[in-house]
């Protein structure tokens, strides 16, 4: 088994993400017309968006000012870019082009580090208009192969693009999971785009290829539109082991654009991968090139906030837990990272306020920080065992904070002492001899039903920790 997602033999892994993001502007790219989702279908449209005769596009301002932040915050330069035709038909596009970006991009040349440390390189960040979105009645996979009709809704087709071109840096479909999810991290810090793949403001295409080691990269084949994590990783690991099938029974790769169909767990083919000459590039006639001044460039990178990397270092650092651990991850994702800051500022220990932040706030109303400081000092000084110390955050969760004295005293919770402790686990020792001949030999059944007893005599009041520390040192 290789290192790459357990391929099979020596085969390696080898993947390019191209992440298309709809930027969170209040009107679309080249007109006034609202960017809105969810609106009734063809009501967000005027002549630009149709591309009637005359309609000429202004830029969107505030779309490049989002579009550099997203260049900024992935370590991009900056640069004088224009704009260019890319000729193709769609029934969802009108106009039969796409305003995009060809070989002068506005952002090139950046990174994203993963939290496992992998560095992905940032070819492009470059801006385009969205499509229109079709849908395909009938038929299986929403696709239109057997479909009985298909509705049109060209409220989409104008919205401001940035399609984000990872290099082939990413060897695994973990670290491609990783990367979406760590980029989505940024669109939504910088405030570029909700990033909500259930509604399509960010779609991910995987270009995945295999090859041997030493062997030049193998034909690649894109896999469209996969809108989940879950899915990115899913369609990466089919279609490596579809593409190794290919090449072990002597069949050769084709270039393809292929569908990840959820139903079915597999790729399909779409069409024939198409070249840059296939869609005629030129230069968009109406628009001038777009130059960002210094000022404007530095203004922009002087407004970014701290990044997630940036915040998991520093609540790492404040509570003593790995920057990629889950309760450090998944707390500054929900953005509870400046609340558990503001316990220990409150005098509270912030390891503990990390783990109760982490299980009992997800979807409960954050407690004052200070009420929380109370508790996380009630626990580690001993006055409440971890049990007790649940029980009182669960009050202070229902009823919004509280005094965490007032409520552990209400509810009669206090840890005993450590002589009490020692007594109640000689006690537990004599009453069940056999359980502790058994932990002396090493079994780990035997030491919870010491703890167990100790638990029982002392009514839930002793500390488990406590306890083993206990029954370990006697057994030595």
């Amino acid at each position: 088994m290789s290192e790459y997602d357990g391929l099979p033999g020596d085969w390696q892994l080898v993947i390019g993400l191209e992440v298309h993001v709809e930027l969170a502007t209040a009107t679309k790219l080249f007109s006034a017309s609202p960017n809105r989702f969810g609106d009734e279908p063809n009501t967000n449209i005027d002549p630009v968006t149709l591309g009637l005769p005359g309609a000429l596009p202004v830029l969107n301002e505030r779309a490049v000012e989002l579009a550099m932040r997203i260049g900024l915050a992935l370590n991009c330069t900056v640069r004088p870019c224009t704009f260019h035709r890319k000729n193709y038909f769609y029934p969802d596009m009108p106009k039969a082009y796409q305003v995009s970006q060809y070989d002068q991009p506005l952002n090139v040349d950046g990174f994203l580090d993963l939290p496992n440390g992998v560095r992905v390189g940032i070819e492009r960040a470059h801006m385009e208009e969205d499509a229109g979105k079709s849908t395909h009645v009938g038929g299986t996979g929403g696709r239109v192969h057997g479909a009985s009709y298909s509705l049109i809704d060209l409220n989409r087709a104008g919205v401001p693009l940035v399609e984000i071109v990872s290099r082939p840096d990413i060897h695994s479909a973990d670290d491609a999971r990783s990367y979406v999810n760590e980029l989505r991290g940024i669109l939504v810090a910088i405030g570029a785009s909700d990033a909500k793949m259930e509604e399509g403001s960010m779609r991910v295409d995987a270009n995945v290829s295999v090859h041997k080691p030493g062997a030049p990269l193998g034909t690649r084949c894109e896999i469209k539109n996969v809108n989940s994590v879950r899915s990115v990783g899913r369609a990466i690991e089919y279609e490596a082991r579809r593409q190794i099938d290919l090449i072990e029974s002597g069949e050769a790769v084709r270039q393809q654009t292929r569908h990840w169909d959820e139903s079915d767990s597999r790729t399909h083919t779409l069409r024939s991968k198409e070249d840059a000459d296939d869609y005629r590039y030129f230069l968009e006639p109406d628009l001038v090139p777009l130059v960002p001044s210094a000022e404007w460039i530095a203004r922009v990178k002087a407004s970014l906030p701290m990044l997630p990397a940036a915040r998991r270092s520093r609540l790492a650092d404040a509570t003593g837990q790995p920057a990629n651990s889950e309760a450090v991850t998944i707390v500054v994702e929900r953005g509870q990272d400046e609340y558990v800051l503001s316990v220990g500022k409150s005098g509270g220990n912030s390891a503990r306020a990390l783990v109760y932040v982490k299980e009992a706030f997800a979807d409960s109303p954050i407690v004052p920080a200070a009420d929380l400081a109370a508790l996380t000092q009630m626990e580690v000084s001993g006055a409440l065992t971890a049990t007790q110390a649940k029980i009182v955050l669960a009050e202070l969760v229902a009823n919004g904070g509280g005094d965490a004295s007032a409520i552990a005293a209400a509810h009669g919770l206090e840890a005993i002492d450590a002589s009490a402790i020692e007594k109640l686990v000689d006690e537990a020792i004599a009453a069940d001899p056999d359980a502790w001949q058994k932990f002396c030999s090493g079994d780990a059944k035997a030491m919870g039903a010491l703890v167990g007893l100790v638990m029982k005599a002392s009514k839930g009041k002793a500390d488990g920790k406590a306890v083993t520390a206990l029954l370990q040192q006697r057994r030595s």
